[in-house]
């Protein structure tokens, strides 16, 4: 497969989940990042363009950033400022898309448990999309400070990082989520909002 169909279809990939994750309006505001692997030595990786209103689709949506998380070719665009984040997913793990949205429902539960540091899942059938499958199993989300700094805030995702986390809260931020495969990353992420919501209505009735 040649570097130029293999970069088209990520493309085309990496667009259809934005339209999919703009339908339930999760970048407000242009907020959100998006990237996907392209290469892995070196790195590359396509990662949404600063700025854009991504409930539209443009042949400027994204662009190709190599393992500094600089643009691999000359361009007017800028990446997101949060890219070095996705660097040090592919860095970490062996993702091949991260995802980050900003929701009202994981901004208050990044709040509500933040001097935990986490928030842990049991006896939710919506953990099986991480491949818990035991009567027992729980699924821990982790959860960091909101640095202004974001090399710093890269590098607290990626202290949190380990073989069975898939995501990271910034409190007040978002949830950063990856997977293997596009299609990975999004599952997992509408099964984080999801558990986020039920744990919010949960909170609200108990109250």
């Amino acid at each position: 497969m040649t570097i130029t169909l293999q970069l088209s279809q990520k493309w085309e990939e990496l667009a259809n989940i934005k339209d999919e994750l703009a339908a339930r309006d999760w970048f407000p505001g242009t907020s959100g990042n998006l990237s996907i692997k392209v290469a892995d030595d070196p790195l590359a990786f396509l990662v949404t363009a600063s700025g854009k209103d991504k409930r539209k689709r443009t042949s400027d949506d994204f662009l190709l950033v190599g393992p500094d998380s600089k643009p691999l070719e000359p361009t007017m665009l800028k990446p997101s400022a949060e890219t070095v984040l996705h660097q040090r997913i592919y860095e970490k793990t062996d993702a091949g898309c991260s995802l980050h949205v900003h929701t009202v429902d994981n901004n208050l539960i990044s709040e509500l448990y933040a001097d935990r540091g986490e928030i842990v899942f049991s006896q939710q059938e919506l953990i099986k999309a991480f491949n818990i499958w035991e009567e027992d199993g729980t699924l821990t989300v982790p959860i960091v400070e909101n640095f202004a700094d974001l090399t710093k805030l890269a590098a607290a995702v990626a202290e949190r990082i380990h073989p069975d986390i898939h995501g990271v809260l910034i409190r007040n931020h978002g949830i950063t989520a990856w997977g293997q495969t596009g299609f990975d990353a999004k599952k997992k992420l509408e099964a984080f909002e999801f558990l986020f919501s039920y744990q919010v209505k949960k909170e609200l009735l108990l109250r």
